[in-house]
């Protein structure tokens, strides 16, 4: 008995206070501790009674944070429930909206193609367009190897800046064009280089759709006469055709290791290519016409680039004396066309031969011309919509010492569009100083925006906007310490 514990001992005697055998002793101070939480709950409870009598309404927090309070109606004290205490604040409009997922590669250096049929006018639109001197012969196939170059997109909001700024250094916007040969019927099997020109197109990430609406004996035609509509369904015909031999190959591939070979992580795949199949081959619809493809489909879409997933901006070259008086018999039926079997894709009239004209002249007999005729080019117009048809956009940085405007994706958060001037931006990101354009002009300085209200600071949610003036704040990430 000497050696039995007390908790033993009362259990034997069948006390109240025994424990179970073999239990250990309780520590005193676990006992205080007990006593101390008992006069803590008595000490709140009676500041509760307290405060409900001037009106006031507590809540429980852990120890060490605060809140105000504030009054209520003289009435019982209402208990809040853990769920309200554990809901987050709504968040700000805008904040974390996840943006539609975009088909096509990734990146900024991203290009449009001119396609259509030879000698509708593409080696004249691409020299006018970029001021370039490829190729541009009376016959079919005078342009083999694709010619690649680059132009300013125009943006009077870039012009203002560096009116107002003056800046040493001035860097727009670009985009990069490239001048496809010319496709005709049965290019998908390889007639007339078909499938060199199509994987042109492959590498291209959009397409200007150029089709001949004029008239000229001394311009010859491949299919014999002017017919831009069905000029345009052979274009359409041939992409269509090529995704369709596309698709044949990575099916059986697929099938052959993911149905056959039983490899879990490919079936997935390989539904959605069944799916894409399904709506290109037997639906003979384009990929693009799809508004349905989720993030999964579309990561799928991106590896394979198929043709018609790239989107189309549709050109129609007029005769200069269409183009001024602006009527052509062909101008309305190529749009209810588009707008049956394309529908939302832009339709934009111009000149080659008077674009061409407005080249040689110098700047002062240029504007002479144009106010002569009433009209003006239609290059500032194309450019602007070959850049939006890439889901390109871009904000700008300006200073004194350099006004630029920054491609991104749309979409892009702050952080993003920030590695786009440097990779630390985006790893130190801590926010970023944002003006509207808009604001800024109205205002007449940076100044007068943060006096007026306008000057915004956005966090890594933010989705920068097109023509956004920003200037981002972050910390160098600190070097590693070498050994």
């Amino acid at each position: 008995m000497g050696g039995t514990r007390w908790g033993e001992r009362g259990a034997e005697r069948g006390g109240a206070r025994g424990l179970r055998a073999g239990a250990a002793r309780r520590p005193a101070r676990l006992f205080r501790c007990r006593r101390r939480s008992r006069r803590r709950r008595r000490r709140r409870r009676r500041a509760f009674r307290s405060a409900e009598g001037l009106g006031l309404r507590f809540l429980l927090l852990p120890p060490g944070l605060r809140l105000p309070v504030r009054p209520v109606s003289r009435c019982r004290w209402e208990p809040v429930s853990s769920s309200a205490l554990s809901t987050m604040p709504p968040k700000k409009a805008g904040d974390g909206i996840k943006p539609p997922p975009i088909i096509g590669r990734f990146g900024t250096s991203l290009k449009i193609g001119v396609v259509g049929l030879p000698n509708v006018g593409k080696s004249t639109f691409f020299n006018v367009l970029t001021n370039s001197q490829a190729s541009a012969e009376n016959f079919p196939f005078c342009t083999i190897d694709p010619n690649e170059s680059r132009v300013p997109v125009p943006d009077e909001r870039f012009d203002f800046l560096c009116q107002y700024h003056k800046p040493a250094s001035k860097i727009p916007a670009f985009l990069n064009v490239v001048d496809i040969a010319g496709l005709v019927k049965g290019a998908h099997n390889g007639q007339g280089l078909g499938n060199a020109f199509l994987s042109h197109i492959s590498a291209c990430d959009g397409i200007f759709h150029l089709t001949r609406a004029f008239e000229d004996d001394d311009i010859t035609h491949v299919e014999g006469s002017v017919d831009p509509i069905r000029d345009i369904e052979i274009i359409h015909e041939e992409l269509q055709l090529k995704d369709e031999e596309m698709i044949g190959p990575i099916i059986d591939k697929l099938e052959k290791v993911a149905v056959r070979g039983g490899d879990k992580k490919l079936k997935p795949e390989y539904d959605i290519m069944c799916k894409v199949k399904s709506w290109v081959t037997d639906q003979k619809k384009p990929v693009r016409f799809c508004h349905d493809w989720n993030d999964k489909e579309i990561e799928v879409l991106n590896k394979h680039l198929f043709l018609t997933s790239k989107p189309m901006v549709y050109l129609v070259n007029l005769s200069e004396k269409d183009y001024i008086r602006k009527k052509n018999k062909w101008l309305i039926k190529i749009k209810e066309w588009v707008d049956k079997y394309d529908p939302g894709a832009l339709v934009i009239p111009f000149s080659g031969a008077l674009e061409l004209k407005l080249q040689e002249l110098s700047a002062e007999e240029r504007q002479k011309y144009l106010e002569a005729n009433m009209t003006q080019s239609a290059l500032p117009k194309i450019i602007k919509a070959g850049f939006a048809a890439l889901q390109l956009e871009y904000f700008f940085t300006a200073g004194p010492d350099e006004v630029r405007a920054w491609t991104i994706r749309k979409g892009t958060k702050a952080p993003q569009a920030a590695g786009k001037i440097h990779t630390d931006f985006e790893k130190g990101f801590i926010m970023a100083e944002v003006m509207k354009y808009e604001d800024f002009k109205e205002e007449g300085s940076e100044n007068a925006v943060k006096a007026a209200g306008k000057y915004r600071q956005q966090g890594r949610n933010y989705i920068v906007e097109d023509g956004d003036i920003i200037f981002f704040k972050f910390n160098t990430p600190q070097q590693p310490k070498k050994k």
